[in-house]
């Protein structure tokens, strides 16, 4: 049942792709400057109008040259998002946005529209995060929200580089649909996937339009705030899209800010909050814990014998609650620590796991 439910959902969401979407050598997927001056009918009364004006000059446009390796058969470059959240150039976007790069650079917006090398200082591959950090110094920056506040139904902006159009990002609107998803994307050329499927657990739902060329944007509420990074949409349906909890990605961003060339300790597992519902849903013999929904091929937790379906109640000896509470676990070990990870199954069978952490695999920049 729950493997069912997986592989069907992972028919349906597409990353909201970026180097997915190879645009050839020879296009010019650069923005093109767009004049400074609004709209006749724009008011800044507006509290969408003043989140753009506010959160727009920190929207960046992260291209990515593949290279004669690219895993789409032939050179190109891809476009994506990314947002900045540290005036001396700190970038958060996908992972999968500079997955296989060979050069990745970041372009600002208009009016002063600039060119900036960009390299890899962090991220989680699993988790589908990057951090990049480009040499500037002075630059725009957008806050970080709390996503754990979020509610049903609240208005939410989505901005990014939709299509790799020209003239600048791209604005949607929408509300929070839903809290809590987990849902699998296809992701044929993702190195830390399995099955073809890139996992996320605990994203939220909006029906904000998320185009590919939008990976890495940022959603952001009315007080303009990341709440979310724009990662998946549905390819066969209207009004649904997918960002990654911005309260998840914050250790990720932390790290590599404070330690930008420190290795990562890597357990390979994506997980879901198991909740009452979630429980009842896959008749688990717990309410609380780590619920396994995917695996990093030949990573850490699959090489011991960790599995789908598995609920991580326990690792080196703490009690794990949640996701969350796992991962601040996981990070405060080093790559090549041996812990113990405590499961258990469906059938109420609790294992013990003596699992080698391994390093979290980053793209080439």
């Amino acid at each position: 049942m729950k493997r069912t439910f997986a592989v069907a959902l992972a028919a349906v969401f597409v990353l909201a792709a970026c180097t997915r979407t190879v645009v050839r050598h020879g296009t010019d997927a650069s923005p093109a400057v767009l004049s400074s001056q609004g709209s006749s009918h724009a008011t800044s009364g507006d509290p969408i109008v003043n989140v753009v004006k506010a959160v727009r000059p920190a929207v960046v446009n992260v291209t990515t040259d593949l290279g004669a390796s690219s895993p789409f058969g032939n050179p190109g470059t891809g476009v994506g998002t990314g947002f900045i959240v540290r005036a001396d150039g700190i970038i958060v976007t996908n992972y999968h946005v500079v997955e296989h790069a060979q050069r990745i650079t970041v372009i600002t917006p208009s009016p002063d529209v600039q060119r900036y090398d960009a390299r890899v200082i962090g991220g989680d591959a699993t988790a589908d995060l990057a951090v990049l950090k480009i040499q500037a110094q002075g630059l725009p920056t957008v806050p970080l929200g709390d996503s754990s506040a979020l509610e049903l139904g609240q208005p939410v902006v989505a901005i990014g580089y939709a299509l790799a159009l020209k003239g600048g990002p791209t604005v949607t609107t929408g509300i929070v649909s839903a809290l809590g998803r987990s849902i699998q994307a296809s992701d044929p050329n993702c190195d830390a996937c399995q099955n073809g499927a890139r996992t996320y657990s605990n994203v939220i739902q909006t029906d904000a339009a998320i185009n590919p060329g939008n990976s890495g944007g940022p959603l952001v509420n009315l007080d303009g705030q990341v709440i979310g990074i724009n990662t998946a949409g549905n390819a066969s349906a209207e009004n649904i899209g997918f960002a990654i909890a911005i309260n998840a990605a914050l250790p990720t961003v932390s790290s590599a800010e404070s330690d930008p060339t420190a290795p990562v300790p890597y357990l390979g597992v994506s997980t879901q909050d198991v909740s009452q519902s979630l429980a009842f849903q896959f008749n688990l013999p717990t309410t609380s814990g780590a619920y396994v929904v995917g695996l990093s091929p030949d990573g850490p937790a699959q090489t011991a014998g960790v599995a789908v379906g598995d609920v991580i109640v326990q690792f080196d000896g703490h009690a794990v609650a949640d996701s969350e509470s796992l991962g601040t676990l996981i990070r405060q070990h080093r790559p090549g620590d041996s812990v113990q990870v405590v499961v258990v199954n469906e059938r109420g069978d609790q294992k013990t796991f003596d699992v080698k952490l391994g390093v979290n695999p980053l793209p080439q920049s």
